[in-house]
């Protein structure tokens, strides 16, 4: 099974438990530092805004204050991030529209218990605008990459909040899912994507897609963090959503011991032989943890087909009031293309598809009653960015293959992480059962996380609140800083774990410094440099050697390498492996990667391509 190597990023948990043991809000003021750094080198489109400094401080400010009253806060300095069709006091609102653009009096009621609980808004994320769309292209603010190769979809509508999930920058982010939104980002980016059923979320102060089908989601590493968020968002009924429902006290909990899992009999890929083999992969795996039997889909497959090519787009066209007719130049081509269309049905026309949804809904609750949940591709394939510009309707709709009826027919569905494609992208799965099965879903996804033991998001591009922890040395240790070929498996480890060094944490270095890839090294290794401009941050990992160690390990390193001091992008000072300028004069220059794992990686993916 092709999996991922080990991530950085940090769960609820992690955070959790660092910010009880203190230093909360330099662990957040250091995220924001992280951020800032890494947009003055290249703009991240995954944000549309972000906290600044003050923000971020008053905010803090306000938690201090309750928590010395006594306040319960089960998220205190737990930062997230939220979709920008989701409303914050004082923050614009643009669904990705600047014509639309306005500043929310007050929070969404989703992002009121998120602050009641302690945490902390670091920004509000990209999307297809008016969150239409699977893609994570349609937006004026740029089209959101895929975090495992940049010439891929992110996914969308939600591909800003799965991006900076899969990313380690937040432990969770909130999207929202009409048709698919917060689920397909979350297969495309190795993460969880919690859709609920409707109406157990708020919906206040969310722009409006399709109200009758639209909800709230939940992205995150986990399972665990995903659930714990939902019940948060979920607690209370808000009466002033007038789509809003009561959990039921009979709502399931639980799977039985060895589930019973339906699986589409008639299962289609449009020819991505790579996602296939990938879902092949997580059925022998899913195999093992339930009975699997086939169903039929065509009942899910014609009420799929309702949401685009039926009535319900002329709720997209409602919720884009006057805009549609005032300001069209202002709206994204290809949404432009999809709402207008709403103005062509009639009220028969609704009524007519109405019944049969009701018909088609019906039909397939019956279906689900008689197994414990169905489990279907999150997305029968992936487009590059290039391909999705070519035909951006039709693949989109492809990408909803397996999305598009679950709201449609009132069902609650959970995206999980599943085996990589051969090709080293993800390939998620998605389990989808009646409503109010939630909790039931929840419990199957944990069993599968912990079956499967996947990695978390993406590797070594997240953010980690240990960078400002700064834990102790060691007793009778060095503390030292590798960038290169001493990395985490890589082939020169081993002259730290035989000499018995502790892996104390992965971090970054101070923006300034730049990285090369040697010539004639074997094995390859970087040189890291000192720069008085235009530096970056590297990451690296420090490990803590003994002592007694450290002369037999400093003494095996070549020219024109050597040990000397770093500087850190918290501002501590460890020992760390430098680089005689001497030798860059025929070396190359790799720092736009930010770190020789990413390097490796491109080098490793250049040299298997063909020419």
């Amino acid at each position: 099974m092709q999996i991922k190597p080990e991530t950085t990023g940090w769960t609820l948990a992690d955070w959790q438990l660092a910010q009880q043991q203190g230093q909360g809000l330099e662990r957040l003021l250091a995220l924001l530092a992280t951020l800032d750094a890494a947009e003055s080198q290249s703009a991240d489109v995954a944000w549309i805004f972000r906290v600044d400094v003050a923000g971020l401080k008053s905010q803090w400010q306000q938690l201090e204050a309750r928590k010395v009253a006594g306040d319960v806060l089960p998220l205190f300095g737990v930062p997230f991030a939220i979709k920008d069709n989701i409303d914050a006091a004082g923050w614009p609102t643009t669904a990705a529209c600047p014509a639309f653009a306005y500043t929310a009096e007050k929070d969404a009621r989703v992002v009121a218990c998120l602050k009641a609980a302690g945490a902390v808004l670091i920004g509000k994320t990209n999307l297809d605008q008016f969150a239409t769309g699977l893609v994570g292209t349609r937006s004026p603010y740029g089209a959101v990459p895929n975090t495992f190769d940049p010439d891929y979809v992110s996914g969308g509508s939600s591909s800003g909040s799965a991006s900076v999930v899969a990313r380690g920058l937040v432990p969770f982010a909130l999207g929202t899912d009409t048709a698919g939104s917060g689920r397909v980002p979350a297969g495309f980016n190795n993460i969880v994507g919690l859709k609920p059923t409707r109406g157990w979320f708020s919906n206040t102060g969310v722009v409006p897609a399709c109200r009758t089908l639209d909800c709230v989601s939940v992205f995150a590493l986990t399972v665990d963090d995903a659930v714990q968020v939902a019940q948060i968002l979920g607690a209370e009924q808000d009466l002033d959503d007038a789509f809003s429902r009561p959990s039921p006290q009979s709502a399931a909990v639980g799977m039985p011991e060895r589930p019973r899992l339906a699986i589409p009999a008639q299962l289609e890929f449009f020819g991505d032989t790579a996602m296939q083999a990938a879902f092949e992969q997580a059925r022998s795996e899913l195999a093992q943890l339930a009975e699997l039997v086939e169903i039929d889909f065509t009942p899910f497959n014609e009420l799929a087909a309702l949401l685009y090519q039926g009535p319900w787009v002329a709720e997209r066209t409602h919720a884009l009031g006057d805009l549609l007719q005032q300001q069209p130049q202002d709206i994204d081509p290809t949404v432009y293309a999809i709402v207008s269309k709403g103005v062509e049905y009639t009220a028969l026309d609704f009524f007519a598809a109405e019944y049969r949804r009701q018909e088609l809904a019906r039909s397939i609750q019956q279906q689900l009653k008689q197994v414990d949940a169905l489990v279907v591709p999150t997305s029968p394939t992936i487009r590059t960015l290039a391909e999705m510009q070519q035909e951006p309707i039709l693949y989109n709709s492809q990408f909803g293959t397996y999305t598009n009826f679950t709201n449609l027919a009132d069902l609650s569905a959970l995206a999980l992480p599943a085996p990589f494609r051969t090709d080293g992208l993800p390939a998620g799965i998605t389990l989808i059962s009646n409503a109010w099965q939630d909790f039931a879903l929840a419990d199957l996804g944990h069993r599968w996380q912990q079956h499967l033991a996947l990695p978390l998001g993406v590797t070594d591009q997240a953010f980690k609140p240990s960078e400002v922890t700064s834990k102790p040395v060691a007793p009778g240790a060095v503390r030292v800083a590798v960038v290169g070929a001493h990395l985490r498996g890589m082939p020169l480890n081993f002259q730290l774990t035989t000499r018995h060094a502790a892996f104390v944490e992965a971090t970054q270095t101070a923006p300034e410094y730049r990285l090369y890839a040697l010539a004639n090294t074997t094995p390859p290794k970087p040189g890291l440099v000192r720069v008085a401009e235009k530096g970056a941050s590297i990451l690296v990992e420090l490990w803590d050697v003994p002592l007694a160690n450290f002369g037999a390990f400093v003494a095996e390193i070549p020219e024109p390498l050597g040990i000397g001091n770093l500087l850190l992008q918290d501002g501590r000072s460890v020992k760390g492996f430098i680089c005689e300028p001497l030798a860059l004069g025929s070396a190359k220059d790799i720092t736009h990667f930010g770190g020789w794992r990413a390097y490796i990686a491109d080098l490793k993916k250049s040299q298997e391509t063909p020419a």
